[in-house]
């Protein structure tokens, strides 16, 4: 009586099983396919593979070389401009005793050498890194901002442009017009407008709210901006352009910078008060090192301005506040850690960098509003 019930059971195991065989091989059937179409044209698919593949590790290699280091970064890089106490302040007239005839000339302005210098410092000592593709790209998905690695050199070069486009606006705006009445020049606005050019373009951006392309590059604006400078400095030197070195240019110019920084001290504080992972905070370093940036711009940028209105900053005595708030800044610039740390400001563990550069920064700070209220007076 079992026998028939065994004998069907043991059918039913066996189709089961045939059943699930062949849905296993139906399923391994595409990925079979596949190996032997590799196993059979392997050499070009290696090739295939090859030529999608090399392109973006040549890239991400080239992505690490430029922001492995910052190239011709130097605390002392105003002393190329050769200001001194005896230069000729901004706009000023010379006139130059020849053999044969005398020639009239102006002087130039050292303020806007160091916007020149700082812009080729960016784009061309440097890889503009923020508008590099594979920046971009980030580390697997991730944003770099938002990493250890790979940030602090495009957090720092960000920080010097945020400087030298206030200065650009100030210059196009009040210092490159007889008091604030006078056409704009023409050379000042085409560098103000390349400078607010978006910071994250490139040729193709397929990502983002940048025009897709193909297109501009951001520094490529940024080297039109050195030239439109240039092109003002030149008329500057034979007199065929304004640059008007009065007190209260120079107060305005002192307040704007004060509220630039002022507002960086302002996130370095958020951030210092509001995380204390110590040397674990992925986003501590883009702050510093966007601060440093920025002070290493102002601290060319306000040299320069200390000869272009060397006659007001004589004629009110603020030669030792001015020193002071000079030496206030390269303190901050000269701070080097090696790995930013966000911890309690009461720590005994790990430091705390921001609070360190924030407090030079509000150093900085007070001596510019003292400044200022001296002018204002």
């Amino acid at each position: 009586m079992l026998d028939p019930l065994i004998e069907g059971f043991k059918g039913l195991i066996a189709s089961l099983v045939a059943l699930a065989k062949g849905l296993w091989l139906a399923f391994l059937w595409p990925f079979r396919s596949a190996h032997q179409f590799v196993m059979r044209r392997r050499l070009w698919i290696r090739i295939a593979l090859g030529l999608l593949v090399f392109p973006i590790l040549i890239g991400y290699a080239l992505l690490i070389w430029n922001a492995a280091w910052i190239r011709g970064y130097d605390i002392t890089y105003p002393d190329n401009f050769k200001t001194s106490t005896d230069s000729v302040p901004a706009g000023d007239t010379v006139t130059v005793e020849g053999a044969a005839d005398t020639t009239l000339t102006c002087g130039r302005s050292y303020t806007l050498d160091a916007v020149s210098y700082l812009i080729d410092f960016n784009v061309n000592t440097n890889n503009w890194m923020s508008s590099n593709p594979f920046y971009k790209l980030g580390f697997f998905g991730i944003d770099w901002d938002r990493t250890w690695i790979l940030d602090n050199k495009a957090a720092f070069q960000r920080g010097v442009h945020q400087a030298i486009g206030r200065t650009a606006i100030e210059m196009s705006d009040r210092l490159g017009r007889v008091r604030g009445t006078s056409q704009i020049d023409p050379n000042l606005k085409s560098a103000r407008g390349s400078l607010q050019f978006n910071q994250y373009t490139w040729f193709i951006n397929p990502f983002g709210d940048q025009p897709f392309g193909p297109t501009t590059r951001s520094q490529t604006y940024y080297r039109n901006a050195i030239k439109s400078l240039q092109a003002y400095q030149d008329d500057l030197i034979s007199c065929d352009a304004t640059f008007d070195a009065r007190a209260d240019n120079l107060m305005q110019f002192i307040d704007r910078i004060a509220n630039d920084i002022g507002s960086t001290s302002a996130s370095l504080k958020t951030r210092a008060e509001g995380y204390n992972a110590g040397w674990f905070d992925t986003r501590a370093d883009d702050i510093f090192w966007n601060a440093k940036g920025q002070l290493y711009a102002y601290y060319g940028i306000l040299k320069g301005a200390r000869t272009d209105f060397s006659d007001i900053i004589e004629s009110r005595g603020l030669g030792t506040l001015w020193q002071e708030m000079e030496a206030q800044t390269l303190s901050a610039i000269k701070l080097e850690p090696f790995i930013v740390s966000n911890g309690k400001e009461d720590g005994w563990l790990m430091p705390t960098h921001l609070t360190t550069i924030g407090f030079y920064i509000l150093r900085v700070r007070s001596n510019l509003v003292e400044l200022r209220s001296i002018l204002d007076r």
